[in-house]
């Protein structure tokens, strides 16, 4: 069932918009964070680096010192930050960097105890506790965050030493669960994905059964982390555990409808399903990913690909429930979404995954990270109003403005290797085909043997140029937003066949591929059966979706009104490094001093300025909304 793969890392060097935000990712980001991990930068305590050297004292009978900080999952920020490390090394080597990262490497296989496991919270602070809290241990979502680390530092560097640690931890869990029969899956997946990509490097079969294993025997008990609670006295976040919605194990995954729970849970989860059906050809498992893929994408994500509606257990709301001012949308959850459409690409090419992979990226993605790379958003609102954002009992979640760092930091280190990683997502290859799933420029080559050099301004640009160094069979997405799509070759209209959103040709030695996209901003509205959303609009252009902040428009967004019928403009907004805006044909009602009032507000003509939701919070504390009411 497989078709395609993504791209090895190695392949793919990012140039215009993909390659400036790789820039700031080598050059800022990951320095920053590195310093965050090792308690030298003035941000919130990480202690991520030195709770793997207490846990190697620990080991060796030493005296720990402060022992262990952090939450549960704290080792997984170190593995993310390396895996964004591996990315960055494959494109631009660095001996310094990568000596820092082995040197934490080193530390990190110094923590690993005889057996094979490893976890820094458990060896520290209580080693007799280990594998008796699956429901919110989370010691396989740290195993899983270091195998994915493991695969690709391997991958850039070819060094062992990282591979050879997540092996023996691999096993150690193998044996445990598969060779010695005990009961359990993960609470928090994530193990799962990340075995399929220690398998595809390693080729350890025991990675492919563990993964496999993982997958079909959750749900299959409903009683099993009520019985495993009751076995035990202590707890970690006093999690429900005959909640089985919220843990994706209220049947087997196979029978599984509707996207339920802990967002980020969810979509590692699925991801996971998805591609283990394409690697052992199970159609009964890809028919429930479709399942919960349509139930995400038609009834349960916001239009900057966004998911996860509520704060009460960072989880999917019910169908429909898309407030814009109290969303959760957490970072982590657009990736996950984005690691899930890109393993149903390889199971199925078809533009709708595409589609969505873009929206989360270029919107919610991207919001994540400050554009100086130094501060980040965990939760990713659509509406911000300061006094109730940030404050309100009902808001306290939507903050204002991006810290610097976060007792629970999953979303730093992971907007990082994704941002590193956009080749994987932005191509991937069959046997005898090259797929553009999106528009990144840069040269890429593919293992089947045609090799691009793609040129673009996108997304601000809506040309895309690409030049075959190497030819063969080439699949270009044709994106369902743009209304006015032309593909043409050699200056003339090409000649293709689509087949599921994509265009499918050949190319030969230099052949010239040009695809123009409707450049027009468009008004977006939502279905009525949301309620949040009835009469408002919103304004996109190409993948991006834009917002209005207060900072542009006079400090007042709330008044803001759109005209349906539309005009916009590009243009500048300050302070955001010169990336393009939109001036809009909007109305104003006048302010009133009244609570309520019998008549109807003032409207007049105004423009007003529009900028890409990824780039808002950036100039200080100011209203913002993407959604606003539209009138005739």
């Amino acid at each position: 069932m497989k078709t395609q793969k993504q791209i090895n890392i190695r392949a793919y060097k990012a140039e215009g918009f993909a390659g400036r935000y790789q820039e700031l990712v080598r050059s800022t980001v990951i320095p920053y964070q590195y310093e965050i991990l090792n308690d030298r930068a003035g941000t919130e305590k990480s202690h991520v680096v030195k709770n793997f050297e207490n846990a190697a004292k620990a080991l060796n009978g030493d005296d720990i010192g402060d022992g262990f900080y952090g939450m549960v999952f704290q080792d997984s920020d170190a593995a993310k930050w390396l895996e964004a490390v591996a990315f960055s090394l494959s494109d631009y080597p660095d001996k310094e960097l990568e000596e820092r990262a082995d040197e934490l490497i080193s530390k990190i296989r110094a923590a690993q105890d005889k057996d094979g496991y490893i976890n820094t919270y458990y060896t520290i602070k209580d080693r007799d506790k280990r594998w008796t809290n699956l429901l919110e241990g989370h010691e396989m979502y740290c195993s899983g965050h270091l195998f994915e680390a493991g695969a690709a530092y391997y991958e850039a560097t070819g060094k062992r030493e990282l591979l050879d640690v997540c092996l023996k931890n691999a096993e150690h869990i193998y044996n445990r669960f598969v060779r010695d029969g005990k009961e359990g899956y993960p609470g928090h997946p994530e193990i799962e994905l990340a075995l399929m990509k220690l398998y595809r490097v390693s080729g350890d079969e025991h990675c492919l059964e563990l993964a496999k294993h993982f997958v079909d025997v959750r749900g299959v008990d409903t009683e099993f982390y009520k019985k495993e609670k009751a076995l035990r006295d202590w707890t970690v976040w006093g999690n429900n555990a005959e909640d089985n919605a919220y843990q994706q194990s209220a049947a087997p995954v196979r029978r599984q409808r509707e996207a339920t729970g802990h967002a980020v849970r969810a979509v590692y989860l699925y991801t996971a399903m998805a591609d283990l059906a394409a690697e052992t050809d199970d159609k009964e498992l890809l028919d429930a990913c479709d399942r919960l893929w349509d139930n995400i994408t038609q009834k349960k994500m916001y239009v900057t690909g966004g998911i996860g509606a509520t704060v009460h257990g960072e989880a999917f709301s019910v169908e429909n429930d898309l407030p814009s001012d109290t969303a959760y949308s957490e970072t982590c959850a657009a990736i996950g979404l984005m690691f899930f459409a890109s393993r149903m690409l390889e199971a199925k090419p078809d533009a709708r995954y595409a589609d969505v992979m873009e929206q989360a990226f270029y919107n919610t993605v991207l919001a994540g990270m400050a554009l100086d790379g130094k501060s980040f958003f965990y939760v990713n609102p659509l509406e911000c109003v300061p006094g109730i954002s940030g404050k309100a009992p009902t808001h306290r979640h939507d903050l204002t403005q991006r810290p610097g760092w976060y007792a629970c930091a999953c979303c730093p280190p992971n907007a990082a290797r994704t941002i590193m990683s956009l080749g994987k997502y932005a191509y991937g290859e069959s046997s005898d085909t090259a797929f553009c799933h999106l528009y990144a420029a840069g040269e890429v080559s593919f293992e089947n043997g045609v090799k691009l050099r793609c040129q673009t301004e996108y997304p601000f640009d809506m040309k895309v140029r690409y030049t075959v160094l190497s030819g063969g069979r080439l699949a270009l997405r044709l994106p369902s937003w743009s209304r006015a799509t032309r593909l043409s070759k050699n200056g003339s209209d090409a000649e293709y066949e689509e087949k599921n959103g994509y265009a499918y040709m050949s190319v030969y030695e230099g052949d010239v591929i040009e695809l123009s996209l409707d450049e027009q901003a468009r008004l977006v509205y939502a279905a009525e059966r949301i309620p949040e959303l009835s009469g408002k609009a919103c304004v996109c252009r190409g993948p991006l979706v834009y917002c209005f902040e207060g900072v542009d428009n006079g400090g007042d967004v709330l008044s803001l009104r759109l005209k349906r019928d539309l005009t916009a403009k590009p243009c500048e907004a300050e302070g955001l490094n010169g990336i393009t805006a939109l001036s809009v044909n909007a109305l104003r009602a006048k302010s009133r001093n009244d609570l309520y009032s019998f008549v109807a507000p003032e409207l007049s003509k105004t423009d007003a300025k529009a900028i890409p939701y990824f780039c808002w919070a950036n100039r200080g504390e100011t209203q913002m909304r993407i959604w606003v009411p539209a009138v005739l």
